[in-house]
């Protein structure tokens, strides 16, 4: 798949969205540059400057125009008292003016860009408070970039919304499959690419994740329910949760006041994920579709425009209509088409190459797979219901990556006709199996530096010609990885910021999935007891068959079998010494080595574990 033409796409003579993209603007961050307190770049705008240019043979011109239109960065009015700031990282953040100050919608993804981008709206709108905060939904880029618009001593007061479980599912995300997902997200987001008309142009998205400090401000008020109604700083709000859509806990919601609509992720301009390559729970599409169309019902026709936490607004009510009603049956025909045809037999492989969306919906720009790509999401639904197994009993208990490789390169005939069929597939231009030849030679032999070098320039021509951001970022990074080796997450995968929003039962969860079951189920039993006292709980934590278990209980219940060592302290030095800083001022009883003990059962993920190599 060499670089694509313009056939078969939609008009690009249409140019509504940059008109749209453009509309409002009020003045960009100059330079468009963002630092931390050590003056380290976290986020760089200005290196997309390229992207005015014409689109080169390495990009697909598809791609390579919705990243133009990422690349727009500023402050935009979007309505009267509605604002946002673009092109700070992936997401936009929305200011919406109440009646002492400023309600902030979505903070980014670090506390750096949020508070640049909070300075800019306040040097054009003035020195506003920030009097609310809502998370649209448990995605990081939406959240971590709280602390920068409400530190801590600014915090008292200010009310907090977000939709019902969305801090069990941030800290799933984040914490849990934190290390795993970082790395992935790093292929992803092209965060090892240089920003360059043949390396990184954007993930359909947005351009690409800004670093920083990742914070989190818990939330006080939970969305629980389809038309509840808050009033933050004197400005109304109506909810409509949509759980299971493009994140575990999600929202869309109104403005009444300003007729203006915010869809969250639920509606960008881009076919999404059900099942984003840097792993995630599968989301529902069915459910997805349905809320939209509830979207269309509840809230009717009280709204003139609609902006998103990404990408720019949709103006005009019958065009928002328009949108939800594409963007609803581009779910629904995804969904019911794969479950249609897998009850015929097919696999998700072969759903995937045979589904093709309406042209009505192929022919709309919106609808395109920029970031979610339709051969993926095909196969994401399939997963939803069916699973991993295909059905077929050869694929049941196959050999593991590299075990499988060197079987594939002996019944070849060895490396060499494995590597001369490589490059007779490639020259024939099915760079898709010329590459599962050579990862198979890579795999079975990772010091074999010519079949490394070949599939890396595979990778690179199929990278050239992905119309989806993120499958250019994945291939032209495994190329990278290939020729340079791998490198470690350039992305927000450090949950440290997060750990203050974090319980105790989420802190001991942290723990938990990090302990080395088969070094620790040597260990007979160990129990330790944490008293917290500002949660006026005791936390016990029983190791026992190589699992770290806890459970929590008011502190008048001593529990039996009495704990071999009892911790009293408070939840922030709970938090230091989880962090490391030892036992200094904390109160204990019984024998301090069974901390030690635990301790050393703790794993370190390997945040640069091996991809396209064994």
């Amino acid at each position: 798949m060499d670089a694509a033409p313009r056939d078969g796409l939609p008009p690009f003579e249409d140019r509504t969205d940059f008109e749209n993209a453009d509309r409002g603007f009020v003045a960009a961050l100059v330079p468009g540059v963002v630092t931390d307190g050590e003056g380290r770049v976290v986020w760089d705008g200005d290196a997309y400057g390229f992207l005015d240019g014409d689109c080169p043979a390495t990009a697909h011109p598809s791609l390579w125009r919705q990243s133009q239109l990422c690349a727009r960065q500023g402050l935009y009015e979007v309505t009267e008292g509605v604002y946002q700031v673009r092109g700070l990282g992936p997401a936009n953040m929305t200011l919406v003016e109440g009646g002492s100050g400023v309600i902030v919608v979505d903070p980014l993804v670090s506390a750096e860009c949020a508070a640049a981008a909070l300075a800019l709206y306040r040097r054009h709108r003035g020195q506003r408070p920030v009097t609310g905060l809502v998370y649209s939904h448990s995605h990081v880029d939406h959240f971590g970039g709280a602390r920068g618009v409400l530190p801590r001593e600014a915090e008292a007061g200010v009310p907090v919304l977000a939709p019902a479980g969305f801090l069990d599912h941030a800290v799933s995300e984040n914490v849990h499959a934190g290390p795993a997902m970082a790395r992935r997200a790093a292929f992803m987001h092209g965060t090892r690419l240089p920003k360059a008309p043949d390396g990184h142009i954007g993930t359909g998205l947005g351009t690409t994740l800004a670093t920083g400090t990742v914070t989190l401000v818990p939330p006080t008020v939970d969305i629980t329910h389809t038309g509840q109604r808050e009033t933050v700083d004197g400005v109304p709000i109506v909810f409509q949760p949509t759980p299971d859509t493009e994140a575990p806990a999600e929202m869309n919601f109104l403005f009444p006041e300003r007729r203006a609509l915010c869809l969250a992720e639920n509606v960008t301009h881009t076919l999404h994920n059900i099942l984003t390559p840097r792993g995630a729970p599968v989301r529902d599409a069915r459910a997805w579709s349905r809320y939209l169309d509830e979207a269309i019902d509840f809230f009717k026709d009280a709204y003139d425009v609609a902006f998103a936490s990404h990408h720019w607004p949709t103006w005009g009510h019958e065009n928002v209509v328009r949108l939800l009603a594409e963007q609803r049956d581009l779910y629904a025909y995804l969904h019911d088409q794969t479950l249609r045809l897998l009850n015929s037999g097919l696999t998700g492989a072969e759903i995937a190459e045979e589904l093709r969306l309406p042209p009505a919906l192929e022919g709309a720009w919106h609808a395109r797979g920029y970031h979610g790509s339709l051969n993926h999401n095909v196969k994401g639904v399939y997963q939803r219901y069916l699973g991993w197994y295909d059905g077929n009993p050869a694929h049941l208990w196959e050999h593991p990556p590299a075990a499988l490789a060197r079987r594939y390169v002996e019944v070849a005939g060895g490396p060499e006709a494995m590597r001369a069929a490589a490059r007779r597939y490639t020259d024939a231009g099915d760079l898709r199996f010329a590459a599962t030849l050579l990862n198979h030679l890579v795999f079975a032999d990772p010091d074999d530096e010519e079949a490394k070098e070949t599939l890396a320039g595979v990778y690179e021509r199929l990278g050239h010609g992905a119309e989806n951001g993120p499958w250019r970022n994945i291939y032209l990074t495994g190329a990278l990885e290939l020729r340079e080796g791998a490198g470690g997450p350039a992305v927000p995968g450090d949950p440290a910021g997060m750990t203050s929003a974090l319980s105790v039962s989420m802190l001991l969860d942290a723990i938990a999935v990090r302990i080395d079951g088969p070094r620790a189920a040597k260990e007979q039993r160990l129990i330790i007891d944490l008293v917290v006292i500002d949660e006026q709980l005791r936390h016990r934590l029983n190791l026992e068959h190589g699992a770290l278990t806890h459970r929590s209980m008011p502190l008048h219940r001593t529990p039996k079998p009495h704990a071999g060592l009892t911790l009293t302290l408070t939840r922030p030095e709970l938090q230091g010494l989880l962090a490391g800083s030892g036992l200094a001022g904390i109160e204990t009883e019984g024998d301090r080595g069974l901390l030690k003990r635990l301790f050393s059962y703790v794993t370190r993920p390997d945040e640069k574990f091996a991809i396209v190599t064994p």
